[in-house]
């Protein structure tokens, strides 16, 4: 079932799928995890899925270890290979080779509880049929290994919504897990940017401008937050160069894209603009660079009475940064952005 390299994969008859579900797993240098999402899926109670990993350059003996599994597990796996190159191009090929209807991402170090798909399943399928092409996704909720939950609940155990007014009106926050169509993903691919870190906001709230969500509150997702230290926690807030950059996209896309919902939340647009301003400047964009993408008027007005706490920003990052780096280099959790 490996893949050679040349993104090829394994051919897919036009407008149809083979399972239920495509499981991806983008992994880097996380051999040491990456059972936690085999067991996982080894006692799924529905079988209609694959499992899809693409390695993003990994040195740790990742192939060796998928091609074990390969070799006994009862459900397919395909394990595609590609030169280190970011979490969203992964993101990106596994859409395109996805041989199942629904898409759902397991990043390689978190786990799930037995009956995840059958309960996607379920819940996607108690949508009405003639209202469900209209949905991309169902979300549920996040526990820790302990069973406590992660993030907050949704308003209603089950909540018709989308990702933009789960966050502006209903100001729900932390992390959530589920999947989306694989036909939606493919029209709402990440900017094809190799090596720069694009926050997963950018896409899933794009989507959001067209589709719906049928939210859930139940605990189908085990998180993990690995024991990086406070050090890697505090810089990758301040972030610097390509993923700057990044996160300076997210935050252009607000502004430009979300500022309808500033009347619910002007704090939130306030905060964007800073943040697009300082991490603009992170990323070693000037301000006139900064202007010329900002497309909405109320947009610019907000940059402008905020670039100068910006600025400010951006020089603090730059101090504390400086200190950070003073006491060693610091390690990041790949896949938990």
């Amino acid at each position: 079932m490996n893949s050679n390299h040349d993104r090829r994969g394994v051919a897919r008859t036009s407008g149809s799928y083979r399972y239920r579900f495509t499981v991806f797993t983008p992994t880097f240098n996380r051999a040491d995890t990456l059972s936690r999402v085999y067991d996982s899926l080894s006692v799924q109670t529905f079988d209609d899925f694959e499992w899809l990993i693409i390695d993003d350059g990994s040195t740790d003996g990742t192939r060796k270890l998928v091609t074990s599994w390969q070799d006994n597990s009862t459900f397919p796996i395909r394990y595609l290979h590609q030169l280190n190159s970011g979490k969203h191009l992964a993101h990106n090929w596994a859409v395109e080779e996805a041989l199942g209807e629904l898409f759902l991402v397991l990043d390689s170090d978190d786990a799930c509880v037995p009956d995840a798909l059958e309960r996607f399943v379920f819940h996607w399928e108690s949508i009405p049929p003639d209202q469900r092409e209209r949905f991309s996704a169902v979300t549920a909720l996040c526990m820790n290994p302990d069973g406590q939950l992660v993030g907050d609940r949704f308003p209603n155990d089950v909540l018709d919504s989308d990702a933009l007014e789960l966050i502006y009106r209903y100001r729900v926050q932390g992390e959530k897990w589920g999947f989306h169509r694989t036909d939606v993903l493919r029209r709402f691919p990440f900017p094809l940017r190799p090596r720069l870190y694009i926050p997963e906001g950018v896409v899933w709230n794009a989507i959001a401008r067209e589709y719906q969500t049928r939210y859930v509150n139940e605990m189908l997702r085990v998180y993990f937050v690995g024991a990086t230290g406070r050090d890697d926690q505090l810089i990758r807030r301040i972030p610097s160069g390509e993923r700057a950059a990044g996160h300076a996209l997210q935050h252009e896309s607000a502004l430009n894209q979300e500022i309808n919902w500033f009347g619910a939340i002007p704090g939130a647009f306030f905060r964007s603009a800073v943040h697009y301003t300082r991490f603009s400047f992170l990323g070693h964009q000037g301000v006139a660079a900064q202007a010329s993408r900002l497309t909405n008027p109320l947009a610019r007005l907000l940059w402008v009475l905020m670039l100068p706490l910006g600025w400010v920003s951006y020089r603090i990052d730059l101090r504390r940064m400086a200190h950070i780096r003073g006491s060693g280099p610091p390690s990041y959790k790949h896949g938990k952005e």
